[in-house]
């Protein structure tokens, strides 16, 4: 029997918006689509190095093609909405080089993680068909950002087509987190490990319906702590899944079977549908992420 060598992950980036009412931007995918059917995800996508000089650039770039929303942007005069959603077209179709659209309207975009905060990052397991080593960001959207729909709250369709003619990303609109999660638990709308681990974090800080300055410095500690420097590999505990099950034990870094103390638990319960899409999640993480994380166990090399 041949050995064939692990997929090489795909460098990706994804944006996690955080609006005035603590609501967090999500788009829904195609249920058709060949990756990540019908999930609800944080707009983002591929590394593309014709377009992107940055993670933080595709990040962005990816917002605006998958939403609308232009964060980070600044300039004189920002684009009306008709000239921001064609050009949102033209770029996501490969027509038009986002750093073209921008120099043509003179504008200049923040990267810096004052803007975009770091939040996490992650790897697809290692057997994974598809893999990618995604990293996330937080930007809290304020009177700075520009939408080609003026949108920043509730819900919008959405019609994105992809190269081959087909949609992406088919609505997006504005969930509280606490609302998402409890979506997710009555089975409405399908979240990967990351999505959750990131709305499970983010909905123990952004309490009620208006964002405060306390919680964005929270927030903000924690990005520029050690929480937002993790790499997170997830790996299926050993003996958690039988032949056959869909149910079983994901583990992350730090915990006490991956370099973590004795007694430390980092892992989720996950229950799995067709194409390894999750359909329950219960995340066990028994340490304070501000003051308890040890840096010890995510010092170690992250494996490919």
């Amino acid at each position: 029997m041949s050995s064939s060598r692990p997929v090489v992950p795909r460098p990706s980036a994804s944006l996690v918006i955080i609006n005035k009412r603590n609501e967090v931007l999500l788009v829904h995918r195609n249920p058709k689509a060949s990756t990540f059917a019908g999930v609800h995800v944080f707009p983002g996508g591929n590394y593309d190095q014709k377009q992107d000089t940055s993670l933080p650039m595709t990040a962005i770039r990816e917002t605006f093609e998958e939403s609308g929303l232009l964060v980070g942007v600044t300039g004189s005069s920002l684009p009306t909405g008709p000239v921001l959603e064609a050009a949102r077209h033209q770029i996501h179709s490969q027509k038009l080089l986002f750093q073209t659209f921008l120099d043509e309207n003179q504008l200049s975009v923040r990267t810096d993680s004052d803007v975009l905060l770091p939040f996490t990052e992650w790897i697809t397991p290692i057997d994974a068909p598809r893999r990618f080593h995604a990293r996330f960001y937080v930007a809290f959207l304020d009177s700075g950002a520009s939408s080609s729909s003026g949108f920043s709250s509730g819900h919008k369709q959405e019609q994105i087509p992809k190269p081959d003619g087909g949609q992406e990303v088919i609505s997006a609109r504005f969930i509280h987190p606490d609302d998402a999660l409890s979506e997710f638990n009555e089975g409405k709308i399908i979240f990967m490990p990351p999505q959750f681990y990131i709305l499970y974090t983010l909905a123990s800080i952004l309490r009620g319906n208006r964002n405060l300055p306390e919680q964005r410095d929270k927030v903000a500690q924690l990005s520029r702590g050690m929480f937002g420097r993790m790499v997170m590999n997830p790996r299926r505990l050993e003996g958690s899944f039988v032949p056959g099950g869909t149910e079983g034990i994901l583990t992350y870094e730090g915990d006490e079977t991956r370099g973590g103390s004795k007694g430390r638990l980092h892992r989720a319960l996950c229950r799995f549908m067709k194409g390894g899409l999750t359909t329950r999640i219960v995340l066990q993480r028994n340490f304070d992420i501000f003051t308890e994380i040890e840096s010890n166990a995510f010092e170690q090399p992250s494996k490919l």
